[in-house]
């Protein structure tokens, strides 16, 4: 059934039932606990969000735009609201409780990000390189992945390879020539991706030319009744790398013009993609004031739009935009155990909200912050971080395994990329069922098992229906696994009949993957 608006509408919390959703960037506090609260408007927790709740006795709550959900003992308050709340209670478990939201409110469009993302390890300069791109050190990581046996993929050139934010061209000071450089990573056999981000470096000649075409968003200067007519201040936003102008894609003209930008870069220089970075919501404040008026949270949709143009995509933050074509990238995770612990239930989460094309953070973390004055780096976490990416949606890399790691630890983290290959083909037949149905290609326990128990359980994960994987996430060798009711045959060749709870040594080199024989 459907609600209207109103100050708070107070769903009572069935026996034993337990909620899923929001923002993936909380995953590992799902199911919610007593005393969770999250407002989503203008906040998207750094990762994507969606105005979107799913239970294990078949409910969801939905809103097309944000609102705040707050868990009261047996009560779960919805307040803050800014469109039409629907509360429905057709489904009977998880599962159901996603497959009929998904149907109604994000079908999925049928449509694949480029499969390269799925078929091969992804390479990003950024823990390499950081803020120093050059073409000189882009060609030695990508000839030295190829020269350690990687297989080439997807290459992501990351953030400064521009004089400025909003020049779309390489600075001449580190590229002496991009599309001699771009053509010999083709021929290396990989695709190529650039980072870029909707700010605009202020004071700069692109800068001042948007201005003037009123293509970025303006400051109300403390007056809400302003209209954009009468604007004349920009926004000045603070981000990760100082302060910037935002363009303002609710007018089309600023989306025209991004989007030539970008074909630009892909006819210049022959680039095949881009890793489409920042556009939270949180980057478009209250002061903002846009040609058309918007929550900050469609502000991010609308960036999310952008990538629709082009196959090979990458997101980071991200509002709605389920079902579609879209690249979604967990949040930068810092190199450490309790980071890496997140990724299952993150990436999970993000399948429930219908993000189904996702991307573990990068191998190792990706947050950089983390390596700083580390001389050396944890060796059994980059080993167990690239098993636990090995069997989801896609696995990234950018720190250099080779640089870092002994030749036992390596000759794992290759095994794991192995282990991979032999799977690539069902996880590409997976792509192309979710595209058609929308459902996750990577599942948590009590999506597949619904109502066996396993609501809680977040260190292991179904790939599609057939694959149980359960990577050591934690120092030492040991894991203990949840098996199901069934028949299941391990990695190692031995049957095993569930259900069963069973803790084991797992070798430095083991991923544990459990194939699904019967379900009797």
């Amino acid at each position: 059934m459907a609600m209207k608006l109103s100050a708070q509408t107070i769903v009572t919390i069935k026996d034993g039932e337990k909620w899923y959703g929001g923002a993936v960037n909380d995953g590992q506090l799902m199911p919610f606990k007593d005393g969770y609260s999250l407002d989503m408007y203008g906040d998207t927790r750094g990762n994507q969000a969606v105005p979107l709740l799913v239970s294990t006795k078949g409910r969801f709550i939905w809103s097309e735009e944000p609102f705040k959900f707050a868990f009261s003992g047996n009560k779960l308050l919805i307040s803050n609201v800014n469109a039409a709340i629907t509360i429905d209670s057709a489904g009977r478990n998880l599962r159901e409780a996603f497959g009929h939201a998904c149907k109604r409110f994000f079908p999925s469009k049928n449509k694949l990000p480029d499969t390269l993302l799925f078929s091969k390890p992804q390479y990003n300069t950024w823990i390499e390189l950081v803020y120093n791109q050059n073409q000189t050190d882009i060609l030695s990581y990508a000839r030295a992945i190829i020269d350690h046996g990687f297989p080439p993929g997807v290459i992501m050139i990351d953030d400064n390879w521009a004089d400025y934010y909003g020049r779309f061209d390489f600075r001449s000071d580190r590229f002496s020539n991009a599309t001699a450089m771009i053509d010999t990573l083709h021929h290396l056999g990989f695709k190529v991706m650039l980072w870029v981000s909707p700010f605009v470096s202020p004071d700069t000649e692109v800068f001042r030319e948007l201005l003037a075409r009123k293509f970025l968003l303006f400051d109300n200067e403390g007056d809400s009744g302003r209209t954009w007519e009468k604007a004349e201040k920009v926004a000045l936003i603070p981000w990760w790398n100082g302060y910037s102008s935002v363009l303002d894609f609710t007018n089309p003209d600023s989306r025209k013009w991004f989007k030539g930008r970008l074909d630009h870069m892909v006819n210049t220089y022959h680039l095949d993609g881009f890793k489409f970075d920042a556009g939270d919501a949180d980057f478009y404040p209250s002061n903002g004031l846009a040609f058309k008026k918007v929550t900050p949270n469609e502000h991010s949709r609308l960036w999310g739009e952008m990538g629709l143009y082009y196959p090979l995509n990458e997101y980071r933050a991200m509002w709605k935009m389920g079902g579609e074509p879209l690249v979604q990238r967990l949040r930068d995770k810092k190199h450490n155990w309790e980071d890496l612990q997140k990724l299952i239930p993150h990436l999970t989460t993000a399948g429930l909200l219908g993000y189904q094309f996702t991307c573990p953070d990068m191998i190792g973390g990706g947050e950089y912050g983390s390596f700083i004055g580390k001389d050396k780096l944890d060796e059994a976490l980059v080993v167990r971080s690239a098993q636990c990416a090995a069997l989801m949606p896609m696995m990234q890399f950018s720190v250099a395994p080779w640089r870092i790691l002994s030749k036992e630890n390596l000759a794992a983290v290759k095994k794991a990329v192995d282990i991979r290959a032999k799977y690539t083909p069902y996880i590409l037949q997976l792509a192309e069922q979710s595209a058609a149905t929308g459902e996750p290609i990577v599942r948590n326990m009590e999506y597949e098992f619904p109502n066996q128990g396993f609501a809680d359980v977040n260190g292991q994960f179904m790939l599609g229906n057939k694959y149980l994987v359960a990577p050591v996430l934690a120092i030492g060798d040991t894991k203990k696994i949840y098996l199901p009711k069934g028949t299941w045959r391990d990695d190692l060749g031995k049957k095993i009949k569930g259900p069963r709870t069973m803790t084991t040594e797992v070798a430095q080199d083991r991923l544990p993957v459990f194939e699904r024989l019967n379900q009797n």
